[in-house]
């Protein structure tokens, strides 16, 4: 199917802004079902990102294998101590992906649907009102980037039924539609890709929790087939997080390797409170807020934002009820609402000392608690075991708390 042309005339049905997951995944779902969507992508961003996929997303979205430029069969986790334990995967792997191509790949599926695509950078959205024959809609005012995909140049102004904001952690159409405040807790994360060693291990990345690393959240080594991704997330103002990233290819033995990019962005750690603006707007991905705390995962959680906005803003056109953008929300907390809590918990206490980052690595030892992570991650639920399995993890936690055990 060849993709319509976008014009700056044309009244679209939807207009996805951002061409991340989130926004590739809303404009495949909202083509695929016969509704006019224009893609708006900025030009050649790339957001630092270890690119791990769990298995429920390459099913879940069918993503080919060749996307993959590694599997991972093992993470080792590195202690402040430099003690290291691994937790081996027991039945499947985490796919690795190389977000500059890996994007792309999901907005051409998505222009095969029949979405079109334009190269420009959004700026302002403005509600027109009803007038005569001219059904309430949304302006959209845009910066040229060098035209579309699909050759389109000097457009200023685009017009839509509905939008997606799907613009990344500082999201303008969340500030500019949703509430001017509209920003949650974010890591600002940092990564280097650099040129992987002959003799690197491609089945294993590392997670590095270190307070020299990162005194809040932690550093990531995962390998990306001829490339590895070496990168450091913080929340705390003043931490060089070039210099974090440094520190960590000296303890990976990574410091030789030629750097190939750099790249640096925010991180939402905390889904938005709203995510319509109970008129046609709706957000997805990073400007949704739905990156997992602790871990930072955000991949799977963006496009299965980007879908359920897709499925709500498809219920909206069908039915004209304001109540139904509301649907993509609930069903993403309904899911995913009680792992996040979880994960903030997490992350608010083990992560906040050195002390506690030693043996956050310990408890990582238990054969239970690297299986029911396992399970937890790939498979994106929680598993239901037997009461004792669970008490036991509890009390080995309880130990760890309160010093009992030794780590």
């Amino acid at each position: 199917m060849n993709a319509p042309v976008a014009n700056s005339s044309r009244l679209w049905d939807v207009i996805v802004i951002g061409g991340g997951p989130a926004g590739a995944t809303a404009a495949q779902e909202i083509a695929g079902a016969g509704q006019s969507v224009l893609l708006l992508e900025r030009h050649s961003r790339i957001k630092p990102c270890g690119g791990a996929v769990p298995q429920r997303l390459i099913e879940d979205f069918a993503i080919p294998d060749h996307l993959l430029v590694a599997k991972v069969s093992e993470a080792r986790m590195v202690a402040p101590s430099g003690r290291v334990v691994d937790m081996p995967i027991e039945s499947g792997f985490v796919g690795m992906v190389d977000r500059e191509h890996f994007d792309e790949w999901l907005r051409q599926r998505a222009a095969s649907h029949g979405c079109a695509r334009l190269r420009a950078e959004f700026r302002t959205i403005t509600p027109v009102e009803a007038s005569g024959e001219e059904p309430f809609h949304y302006r959209i005012d845009c910066t040229d980037e060098g035209g579309g995909v699909d050759g389109v140049g000097g457009v200023g102004a685009l017009r839509a039924r509905t939008v997606i904001g799907a613009d990344g952690a500082h999201s303008s159409v969340a500030r500019q539609r949703i509430a001017p405040s509209a920003r949650g807790r974010y890591v600002a994360a940092y990564h280097e890709i650099v040129r992987s060693p002959p003799d690197r291990d491609g089945t294993r990345c590392e997670v590095h929790y270190d307070g020299r690393v990162s005194p809040d959240f932690y550093g990531w080594v995962f390998p990306h087939g001829d490339t590895t991704s070496v990168g450091v997330g913080s929340a705390r103002r003043g931490f060089s997080l070039r210099r974090a990233t440094q520190r960590l290819r000296q303890s990976a033995r990574l410091e030789g390797a030629v750097t190939l990019r750099r790249e640096g962005a925010p991180i939402p750690l905390r889904p938005l409170k709203r995510w319509d603006d109970g008129r046609g707007v709706i957000l997805a991905g990073d400007a949704a807020g739905v990156v997992a705390p602790a871990s930072g995962e955000g991949i799977y959680y963006a496009m299965l934002s980007g879908q359920l906005a897709a499925q709500a803003l498809l219920e909206f056109l069908r039915h004209g009820k304001p109540a139904a953008l509301r649907l993509a929300r609930r069903a993403f907390l309904r899911a995913h609402g009680r792992v996040f809590w979880i994960l903030g918990v997490m992350q608010w206490f083990w992560y906040g000392s050195d002390a506690r980052r030693e043996r956050f690595v310990s408890i990582c030892r238990d054969p239970d608690v690297q299986r029911l992570t396992w399970q937890a991650y790939l498979h994106k639920r929680l598993t239901r075991e037997p009461a004792s399995t669970h008490a036991r993890i509890f009390f080995k936690d309880l130990a760890h708390l309160f010093g009992w055990a030794r780590v």
